[in-house]
């Protein structure tokens, strides 16, 4: 199938979006990838009026670390997330899941802000952004203002930003030294779509777990904090982790989607042994 027809605005002004949004309102689109949003003008599952491209918005992107937060532009592709040495030696969890994103064709184009605007489910990206206690920087006419990733993710495909702001960037502060994460997906093929996948960080001290963030994504409608099943290993001794009430807690916090995937009871007990699996790297770290 082919698009549907809709108007074409190559903006060179972070202004020109906003008067775009003031005069098409809803039916205005982002293009800055266009690894989501193509497929789904192709099959005429959006209509959009209006395309807003802003790949000629050089300030959005970028990877900056200041010493106490690394910033993430919007615009960032992937690829260059992949070999940043910044991502790899300050946001390792971000490194590792890179290495999950889609396939290299999209990871040359896809960008680290549309993943965290589109919010799928079955990211990534937002799910490490979520992990890292992040916070998302969105511009509108009103200006700036920054949405704590606990707060950004809604729903499915649903997120805080406005219909007439834009993803400017990501901002994470810096992991303490010596911060353990962890991540693993379930996909039929490498690069697919996660069915389920844990993403996660730790501070360990003398092989007892001090503090402990649990992602779970693909299964819920949004990257989801599972705080119980934290709660549960918290105090516990790497090698005497609680296994069967961390099972207990995500069981009673989470509530999977049924799908063409699974049924809800597939996809817990799924989440049940990739936290498993996520937690006992833990002690492989020395």
């Amino acid at each position: 199938m082919k698009a549907p027809a809709f108007d074409y605005l190559l903006a060179e002004h972070l202004d020109d979006v906003f008067e775009a949004f003031a005069a098409f309102g809803d039916e205005a689109q982002i293009l800055a990838g266009g690894q989501s949003l193509m497929p789904t003008l192709n099959m005429r599952l959006s209509h959009p009026r209006l395309l807003i491209d802003i790949n000629r918005l050089e300030e959005l992107a970028g990877i900056e670390d200041d010493g106490k937060t690394i910033r993430i532009g919007a615009l960032t592709r992937h690829a260059q997330i992949e070999v940043s040495a910044t991502i790899g030696t300050r946001l390792p969890l971000i490194a590792r899941a890179i290495e999950h994103v889609a396939h290299p064709a999209i990871r040359s184009r896809g960008t680290f802000g549309g993943s965290v605007a589109l919010a799928d489910p079955a990211a990534e990206l937002p799910a490490c952004v979520l992990a890292y206690g992040g916070s998302i920087v969105v511009q509108g006419p009103g200006g700036r203002r920054s949405i704590a990733a606990e707060d950004y993710f809604l729903g499915l495909y649903e997120t805080a930003r406005a219909p007439d702001e834009v993803l400017i960037e990501t901002r994470i502060a810096a992991p303490e030294a010596g911060e353990r994460t962890f991540f693993i997906e379930f996909a039929r093929r490498h690069g697919d779509f996660a069915i389920v996948g844990v993403a996660g960080r730790a501070s360990i001290e003398d092989r007892v777990v001090r503090r402990l963030r649990i992602v779970v994504f693909g299964s819920e409608p949004a990257p989801t904090l599972a705080r119980k099943a934290a709660d549960a290993a918290i105090g516990a001794p790497l090698d005497e982790l609680p296994h069967e009430a961390i099972a207990e807690a995500l069981t009673a916090e989470l509530d999977p989607m049924e799908n063409l995937q699974g049924s809800r009871a597939f996809k817990l007990h799924l989440t049940r042994t990739l936290v498993r699996r996520a937690l006992e790297t833990l002690g492989e770290a020395p």
